[in-house]
């Protein structure tokens, strides 16, 4: 009770001016305090438009289906600057459309039963194996499968028509710059002269 009272005293004490002062230093505290917090979400969630926004602008390889035609004009950018090539062109065989790795959630089950009845022993083993694919959901999408890795397609052979080709310092070169590039075997790699 003795300490009740002398807050009540102290309170007396302070004029009106004195609390209108210390409300309205409270009150701006808090107007203070709230947008920051706002402003931090609202940042976080732009961050995170953005980052799915050029996720979508970097379509995989199958969305756009010409993985091997963006491998194409690089190999042919690339092998245009070496000494002697001159003009290339360049075509690559690919051995399979490579694939999606999905998340998948795994239950397994087991239990084993003995029984005994008398002079006769049973032991039962019962496995149980469920498995369910990951669902990403967005907000107005029925969800897509959770991707946990991307499989490119693997190269099958490589062949490069240049206008160097008929050199064979230059085809030379260019069998190592494919196979530095591809894990392709040596005889899978053609280098032929352009007319």
């Amino acid at each position: 009770m003795k300490k009740q009272g002398f807050f009540l005293d102290k309170l007396k004490n302070i004029s009106k001016n004195q609390l209108l002062i210390g409300g309205l230093a409270g009150i701006l505290l808090l107007v203070i305090a709230i947008p920051v917090e706002q402003r931090d979400k609202n940042q976080q969630t732009n961050q995170q438009t953005n980052q799915q926004e050029e996720a979508k602008e970097q379509p995989s390889y199958k969305e756009t289906g010409d993985y091997g035609k963006r491998l194409e004009r690089k190999l042919e950018q690339v092998l245009a600057t070496v000494e002697g090539v001159g003009k290339v062109e360049v075509m690559i065989t690919l051995k399979d459309q490579g694939e999606y790795v999905v998340e998948k959630d795994r239950t397994k089950n087991s239990q084993e039963i003995s029984e005994e009845d008398g002079t006769v022993k049973r032991s039962t083993m019962e496995r149980q194996s469920q498995e369910a694919t990951v669902y990403v959901q967005e907000s107005g999408s029925n969800g897509e499968p959770f991707v946990t890795k991307e499989v490119t397609p693997k190269v099958e052979g490589v062949l490069v028509v240049a206008e160097g080709g008929g050199n064979a310092k230059v085809a030379k070169n260019i069998s190592d710059a494919v196979l530095a590039l591809f894990p392709v075997e040596i005889h899978k790699i053609k280098v032929v002269k352009m007319n």
